[in-house]
């Protein structure tokens, strides 16, 4: 343990994450204010290269849009982003326009280029965000609209996707017939992610009961007891693994959460979290591995600034973690940020393997921040 003398002051602390925040409104959101911006569609292309063009698109997913419609919702009335009402609205009108099945209900995974739906699937994960985003966005405006949204995407969830036993499918067709998927740990967790969300704006029974369900069932089908860890499939899965952003993130919705802390998954995932910072962080660099077997062998060395910032957030619900705060600060922006945006992946040699940017990132840099941010100030 550094000698006490030696721990970064908190005032130091907060200068380094004020110019981290600074680089956020300053670099990351300009670029989705504008080269980042199809007007034409009025959604966000899914990526920029390191020179701020467009990537050819090949399709437009309702999930990246749902993601800035949280992000721009969250700089709603910050002076410095007088438009971000106005763009939060027309993404909130693109959610609907292009991706809502006005058959089947329930909204589509993607359109093409030319706005018309192309994987016209059913999955979790996108209805997840969608919650997730209303919920913040109507937190925002409170306008009827909004929270019809958010309630129609609650019900189809509870009605379509749940799987009887506390969990829910990750994928399912068009019309809702069923694809053999199962549930999948991460689609889940945003689930948890986003009925926190709307409990934070409104009491609601039913999102209560179905959060300490998936809480429950989360406990009993997904954590391996004797490895300590949150696997990303159901236990008895073959080829299973375990990601350590994934043990980080669980960890701060349920440390964060009145409602969770203290249960069983919470026990659970306070183990996996020092399982994950032994085996996935590098301690020098800092570093956070994509994944792990689950022996807690290096699966995958990838290192992901959402993992990034997952671990920095989680950090600042971790007590003494002072130290560790200050190399992450410094990891993520020495490593992975940079004049004209960030880096979305480095190789296991810290070497820049992914440098163009999507427009789904900026959703994790925010969480990020404002977990910081509420460290700072508290």
């Amino acid at each position: 343990m550094p000698d006490a003398s030696s721990l970064p002051a908190k005032s130091e602390l907060s200068a380094m994450f004020a110019r981290v925040q600074q680089h956020f409104t300053g670099v990351i959101v300009p670029l989705w204010q504008g080269p980042g911006w199809n007007p034409d569609l009025a959604l966000p292309y899914e990526a920029l290269d390191a020179q701020h063009r467009p990537l050819p698109p090949q399709r437009y997913r309702a999930m990246a849009c749902a993601r800035q419609l949280f992000l721009f919702s969250s700089l709603i009335d910050d002076p410095r982003f007088p438009d971000a009402r106005t763009r939060a609205a027309a993404l909130f009108r693109s959610l609907q326009h292009h991706f809502h099945d006005s058959e089947h209900g329930g909204w589509f995974y993607s359109i093409g280029p030319d706005g018309v739906p192309l994987d016209r699937r059913k999955d979790l994960y996108t209805h997840a965000f969608i919650i997730f985003a209303c919920a913040h966005y109507w937190a925002k405006v409170r306008e009827p609209l909004v929270e019809s949204v958010l309630n129609a995407a609650l019900h189809v969830v509870a009605e379509r996707f749940a799987d009887g036993d506390g969990l829910y499918e990750s994928v399912l067709d068009e019309d809702w017939a069923l694809l053999g998927a199962g549930p999948l740990q991460n689609p889940l967790m945003h689930l948890a992610e986003a009925f926190l969300a709307t409990l934070e704006v409104r009491e609601d029974t039913a999102t209560l009961a179905a959060l300490d369900a998936l809480a429950d069932s989360m406990q009993r089908r997904f954590i391996d007891a004797d490895k300590g860890v949150m696997l990303e499939r159901p236990l008895g899965s073959e080829d299973n693994w375990s990601e350590p952003g994934h043990q980080f993130e669980w960890f701060y919705l349920l440390e964060s959460s009145d409602r969770l802390r203290g249960t069983a998954l919470h026990r659970s995932l306070n183990t996996a979290f020092d399982h994950a910072e032994a085996q996935g962080v590098d301690p020098v660099t800092g570093a956070v591995v994509a994944s792990l077997e689950v022996d807690g062998q290096v699966k995958d060395g990838t290192q992901r600034i959402w993992a990034q910032a997952e671990y920095l957030r989680a950090l600042t619900l971790r007590p003494h973690s002072e130290p560790l705060l200050a190399r992450q600060l410094a990891a993520l922006q020495q490593r992975f940020l940079h004049a004209g945006g960030w880096n979305e992946c480095l190789d296991s040699q810290g070497r820049v393997s992914r440098s163009d940017m999507p427009s789904t990132t900026p959703y994790h840099l925010a969480t990020c921040y404002i977990g910081l941010s509420e460290y700072f100030s508290a």
